[in-house]
């Protein structure tokens, strides 16, 4: 029984010893709750380019950890659904999670990832490992399969600081729709614009960058998404609307203020003036 079923009191199901994960709990004894087993509809099965979309992520590693940042615009077939789109999120305290694809799917299953991290956390009374969260989150991609196969599929891209690595650093993990797990050693992009989101970083990442280098670097790969993949929306200066940008180091996760965001974003755009196609490599 549910709690609104025996008067207030919680289901015998609350009180019997299981899983430390909440995504199972949750699909053993109210498989309803979970959107990715959810049935589509006709409309959307036959017409997934209806359903709003967004790109593009990326992450790279840096001097004091890891950052990861995304673009802004969800399309809808030719439209732009929405420009100021949040693709970026904190998992728990050193772990964020971002993503491309299917839009309603992607923010539900970061807010169950987010609490099946806090309940793994204060069921075990420590927190996952960051292999760990991210065999967890591959799972729960795998549960979405059969969307992904209807053209709803999510990918998201997750980074973390490993606090029990030697010394400590920024990992990050890239996924598929089918749920493989893959490590990425220095940085890694997903979505529509990732190709030239990549091809950017490969010529500006270097090892040992500082804060605000890594950002810069992350500004360059999105305006070169969005330069030549039209799903990726660049900054909007007019409206005031730019990538959101995140890091991860010891002390935690730190989405950057706006004002450093709109600084950085317009140095870039200004860098872009006298340069269109871009900086060159570093040496």
């Amino acid at each position: 029984m549910t709690g609104s079923e025996s008067g207030g009191r919680l289901g015998e199901e609350f009180f019997t010893p299981g899983t430390s994960s909440f995504t199972q709990f949750l699909a053993e004894h109210r498989p309803e709750l979970l959107s990715t087993r959810s049935v589509l509809p006709d409309v959307v099965r036959a017409a997934p380019d209806r359903v709003p979309h967004g790109t593009t992520v990326l992450a790279l590693t840096y001097g004091d950890g890891v950052l990861i940042a995304g673009d802004r615009r969800a399309t809808m077939g030719n439209l732009i659904a929405q420009r100021d789109l949040e693709k970026v999120h904190p998992a728990d305290d050193h772990t964020a999670v971002a993503f491309a694809g299917s839009v309603g799917l992607a923010l539900d299953m970061v807010k169950l990832y987010q609490v099946e991290l806090a309940h793994f956390e204060k069921i075990e009374g420590t927190p996952m490992t960051l292999r760990a969260k991210a065999n967890r989150l591959a799972g729960m991609i795998r549960q979405n399969l059969g969307q992904a196969m209807q053209g709803l599929a999510v990918v998201p891209l997750l980074a973390g600081y490993d606090r029990t690595a030697t010394g400590g650093r920024g990992r990050i993990f890239s996924f598929d729709v089918a749920g493989g797990l893959y490590e990425k050693a220095e940085f890694h992009a997903e979505g529509s614009g990732s190709p030239y989101a990549r091809g950017a970083l490969k010529k500006l990442f270097r090892p040992g960058m500082s804060r605000r280098e890594a950002a810069l670097a992350a500004l360059h790969a999105l305006y070169d998404a969005a330069d030549d993949d039209s799903a990726t929306g660049g900054p909007d200066l007019g409206r005031r609307i730019y990538p959101i940008v995140s890091v991860i180091t010891e002390e935690g996760f730190e989405r950057l203020p706006e004002t450093e965001a709109e600084e950085l974003s317009r140095e870039m755009v200004e860098q872009r003036a006298g340069r269109p196609d871009g900086p060159n490599a570093t040496p």
